[in-house]
């Protein structure tokens, strides 16, 4: 594990070396140990947890709202061919719009706030997952529908006990990404438009001058991004062992 960290690490001591001697009266770049100290001060008056709290619920929220209907709809259009036809061409107008052309949008319906970075989050998820569920109901191995079918079971009764099941695996693919661009979203959401969580800080530091804060919170957005990709790979893994010791 250790060996990830070697060239982060010479990076670090490298930019520390340059902005402690060549960069020393540069603006824009501060020392990392500046940043974290920075960072400290930001944990001891409270605003990198409220901020954090912001950006993470927020993401959260509208990744669970993008990847729920991203599920329902690739099954959907998954287990339809005609359904699939019908909406093809709507899905490929929508699916290419930057998630933050809908800010002012977003803006004029919801307001500032949590409500507005939902929708955003969760319009940009969705699409993905949607793609990547109907990819997943297309590679589910035709003899389990065929015994589907051959049971008479509904179209819910086949998706709850046979499809999903199946396609699981491929569907933590699916969470990987979208938790990825959950994060980057929300925090885009927040530095376009959004006064509140991560991406706010972030500006508020750029437009102080402050640039050891600065970096401190892109070091500290990067850190969470890392962990959450850990979670989600580390809940991957433990669900696939829990399938394979079930099967």
């Amino acid at each position: 594990m250790w060996r990830a960290f070697v060239v982060p690490a010479l990076l670090l001591a490298a930019l520390e070396a340059w902005a402690r001697t060549v960069g020393a009266a540069s603006d824009a770049l501060a020392p990392p140990s500046a940043a974290v100290l920075a960072l400290a001060r930001a944990a001891t008056n409270g605003s990198l947890w409220t901020a954090t709290a912001f950006t993470l619920g927020s993401a959260a929220a509208g990744l669970a709202i993008g990847f729920a209907l991203g599920v329902l709809a690739g099954c959907a259009l998954g287990l339809s061919r005609r359904a699939a036809a019908f909406a093809f061409a709507g899905v490929e107008v929508l699916r290419p719009v930057p998630s933050v052309a809908l800010i002012p949008l977003a803006m004029l319906v919801f307001g500032f706030g949590v409500r507005m970075e939902l929708a955003v989050v969760a319009f940009a998820t969705f699409w993905p997952v949607l793609v990547l569920a109907q990819a997943a109901v297309r590679q589910v191995e035709p003899q389990l529908l065929e015994v589907a079918r051959a049971l008479q079971l509904g179209r819910a009764a086949t998706l709850r006990a046979i499809v999903l099941p199946a396609m699981v695996p491929r569907l933590f693919v699916a969470l990987r990404l979208a938790v990825a661009i959950a994060l980057v979203v929300a925090v885009t959401v927040e530095i376009a438009a959004n006064p509140h969580g991560m991406g706010y800080e972030l500006m508020t530091a750029q437009q102080s001058l402050d640039p050891a804060l600065m970096l401190g919170w892109l070091g500290w957005i990067g850190l969470l991004g890392w962990g959450i990709n850990a979670a989600a790979l580390a809940l991957q893994h433990h669900v696939a062992r829990r399938m394979g010791a079930a099967a």
